[in-house]
């Protein structure tokens, strides 16, 4: 998919103006925080976990490509292949010439950021073969020729009518006049239709929550058993992986998976957690026939060393965005890429670039709930900070922000002119102000008053008053 977070103002517009959405969203903001709050409140040593979590996280970072060239030698050893691509276009070509020799024409497709990253759906299709989405969400937005708005919950911005909508366009061979107005009943169609998709296809593929590298084993975490079916029926079984994904042992991957789900969907574990390893064996009753890792770079390793290199510790649990106030408000279309909210604002413009992205790590209010509820303790109002300093030092962002900016810097260096300016401002706008006290328009102002009133300043200043405050101290 091309990014479109370049327009992020007009699609938040968007966003705002949209009545179903904002009706999903609300069902979102009173249900995905709570369960999280209960999950943890039930588990004393959810902190230490955290900190343990982040431990090894670090740890794999500082030893990356050890544990990388561990893992693949460990795959091969079960039978297994690697891949190793630099950008999503190797990435997509390493997965299509796999299809083409097994002579795929059907592909079914656990639930995989990596592949909405590659636009592989679309790549597939233009070589002949269909890609069909088996995670509920993912084909729910498939069938709708949408993009994901959530990592976890892909179509958390729709309502059941809509879906019901959709269902009714696309399996046009079913009863037009059945019931569709029941969550069971939408899910119950889904699942039949999907049953022959599973069996039918030729190759599956999936993502990686994690990648092992003391047994080569890949790992998905999922509530629906669609991730199984994929991989267990088919030719060969391809795992889309980020070179960040591995983890050193089985033990450390269980530490994690217990931060993973509480901090996703407030779960104690998830339905499945499914370790798969190497391909079919002559013992096993099933397992595809071939099993491919495919790992992307796509400038995860230039972040290794910077100030964005936390943000490779994100394990995709959708904490942040579940609790962000701006991602809550506009949805995760508004961001215009396949990551949205917190995680997204500084990953995207790691990944697109800052002048496509610049607005993302602006649309923050810096509250830090992302960065209280990451399971990784990823600093993200920090790393979004440093964003927006690179987006200033490249001149990206607007002209009226840097000038004001350095008007600021020139006056707060300055105190005794600073308390003057402030001061003498302060009067002029109480005074303007009226009898009302505050303002309907105001110049250099309009992104305030174009929703709400601006409060005019009342009395004096809180300088004054604190140094008058303390005269009288020193006084008595």
């Amino acid at each position: 998919m091309q990014p479109t977070s370049h327009a992020f103002k007009d699609n938040a517009h968007q966003a705002l103006g949209n009545a179903n959405l904002q009706k999903a969203l609300a069902l979102m903001r009173s249900g995905f925080p709570a369960r999280r709050a209960a999950a943890v409140a039930r588990l004393p040593e959810f902190e230490a976990l955290r900190d343990q979590g982040k431990a090894i996280k670090d740890h794999v970072l500082e030893n990356l490509d050890f544990y990388l060239e561990t893992f693949e030698k460990n795959v091969k050893a079960q039978g297994g292949h690697v891949h190793w691509c630099r950008t999503p276009q190797e990435a997509r070509d390493t997965v299509l010439a796999i299809c083409q020799r097994l002579g795929a024409k059907t592909v079914t497709k656990g639930k995989t950021m990596i592949a909405e990253e590659i636009a592989l759906n679309d790549h597939l299709e233009q070589n002949g073969i269909t890609p069909v989405e088996t995670d509920l969400g993912e084909y729910i937005i498939q069938i709708r020729k949408e993009y994901p708005s959530h990592i976890i919950a892909p179509a958390i911005h729709l309502v059941k009518e809509q879906i019901a909508e959709s269902f009714r366009e696309t399996h046009r061979d079913l009863d037009p006049a059945r019931r569709l107005e029941e969550a069971p009943t939408l899910v119950a169609e889904a699942r039949a239709v999907l049953r022959q998709k599973f069996l039918a296809a030729d190759v599956g593929i999936t993502g990686a929550n994690f990648c092992v590298a003391e047994t080569g084993s890949t790992v998905i975490v999922t509530n629906e058993g669609n991730g199984d079916l994929t991989q267990t029926l088919t030719k060969a079984h391809i795992v889309l992986a980020s070179l960040e994904k591995v983890v050193p042992t089985l033990e450390d991957l269980s530490t994690i998976l217990r931060l993973l789900a509480r901090s996703a969907t407030g779960q104690e574990f998830s339905t499945y957690t499914t370790v798969s390893t190497g391909p079919r064996r002559p013992e096993d009753t099933d397992g595809p026939g071939e099993f491919h890792v495919v790992f992307l770079d796509n400038g995860r390793s230039a972040m290794l060393g910077t100030e964005f290199q936390d943000m490779l510790r994100c394990i995709r649990c959708g904490a942040c965005m579940n609790h962000c106030p701006v991602y809550a408000t506009v949805g995760g279309h508004a961001y215009g890429w396949v990551y949205p909210g917190p995680m997204g604002a500084v990953l995207t413009p790691t990944l697109v670039g800052v002048d496509e992205a610049g607005h993302l790590p602006n649309a923050s209010t810096f509250c830090g709930r992302c960065e209280s509820v990451c399971p990784m303790k990823i600093p993200l109002p920090g790393m979004m900070r440093h964003w927006r300093e690179r987006e200033f030092e490249r001149q990206l962002s607007p002209a009226a922000y840097r000038y004001g900016l350095a008007l600021w810097a020139f006056l707060a260096q300055r105190p005794p002119l600073y308390r003057f300016v402030t001061g003498l401002a302060s009067r002029l706008l109480g005074w303007a102000g009226g009898p009302r006290g505050r303002f309907r328009s105001l110049p250099l102002a309009q992104g305030w008053t174009a929703g709400r009133d601006m409060p005019a300043p009342e009395g004096r200043s809180f300088m004054s008053l604190w140094a008058e405050r303390q005269k009288h101290r020193s006084a008595a």
